[in-house]
């Protein structure tokens, strides 16, 4: 073998020594498991529907398991376990529910996770469904939005501007496909965030 062969040789064996690292690395970011929570409030089912557009969404990323309740359902373990919280809300009055702002507020009390600010670096995200097409749905969304930053969550949108959101009043039928693609795509980009950032915070 010629010396000049030796450097090449090395040169190509360490190429190969760092691909398979780096392969390495990513077989173990890909393996984290992650825990998604959709959690809603619905009166007439249509962001029950939504919420379970944006389930099917988050559960299209390997690894990742939704855990689905309305508001009133969910516990303290719900949210400790969780890497990523989705909340959905009807548009009552130009705001969110009623429920929705109880199940913040309790993150006071009930819960005890805002005085240790337990949530901070969890992933958020919002949807919102409202009668009209102006009625207040992106300002339910970033109300939502607003209540996970001072948890110090890190938030994303995904699906719209601020999240998903469907107009469900007299004139729709529904949740329409359009509206459940958007559901999806938002479900779909917070468990792909949450897997990015729980594989960083291992490193």
């Amino acid at each position: 073998m010629s010396r000049r062969a030796c450097p090449k040789e090395a040169g190509v064996l360490s190429v190969l020594v760092v691909l398979m690292l780096v392969g390495t690395a990513v077989a173990a970011a890909e393996a984290q498991p992650i825990t998604v929570l959709v959690t809603y409030h619905s009166g007439t089912g249509n962001t029950e529907k939504m919420a379970q557009e944006v389930t099917a969404g988050a559960q299209a990323v390997s690894g990742t398991k939704v855990v689905l309740k309305r508001v009133g359902d969910v516990t303290t373990n719900d949210l400790l376990i969780s890497d990523a919280v989705i909340v959905g809300s009807p548009v009552y009055f130009g705001s969110m529910a009623g429920e929705v702002k109880t199940f913040f507020e309790d993150w006071t009390t009930k819960f005890g996770v805002f005085p240790d600010r337990r949530m901070r670096n969890k992933v958020g995200a919002a949807f919102a469904t409202g009668a009209a097409f102006s009625n207040g749905k992106e300002f339910t969304i970033v109300t939502i939005l607003g209540a996970m930053l001072i948890n110090e969550m890190i938030v994303v949108s995904g699906g719209g501007g601020f999240g998903a959101s469907a107009t469900t009043g007299p004139d729709s039928p529904g949740v329409d496909e359009k509206e459940a693609a958007e559901a999806r795509a938002l479900g779909k980009r917070v468990a792909e965030v949450a897997a990015l950032v729980k594989s960083g915070a291992t490193r």
